[in-house]
């Protein structure tokens, strides 16, 4: 049983150390990544839940799409895409 326990504990310590390395290197804020303009915000509800730190945003420019870190403090609005039910 000692093995098990640690074995569970090492995958999630792997786990927990790749979440954060993808989360550090992710851009941070409203800007794009290549042209460094404006984006703007594409609203999925279940992201919204799970990951609130996390932002869908999509360049108007260049066509960058991609996952951001919301940016702290962040007050002005930009343009808001949401996102329907495919039906």
């Amino acid at each position: 049983m000692l093995i098990v326990a640690v074995l569970l504990a090492t995958v999630l310590l792997r786990f927990t150390l790749i979440a954060a390395v993808v989360y550090a290197i992710l851009p941070r804020g409203p800007a794009c990544p290549r042209c460094a303009l404006a984006m703007a915000l594409v609203r999925h509800p279940l992201l919204q839940r799970l990951l609130p730190r996390l932002e869908h945003r999509w360049c108007l420019e260049c066509g960058w799409s991609g996952l951001v870190r919301r940016a702290a403090g962040e007050r002005h609005q930009s343009r808001v895409i949401n996102r329907t039910a495919r039906s």
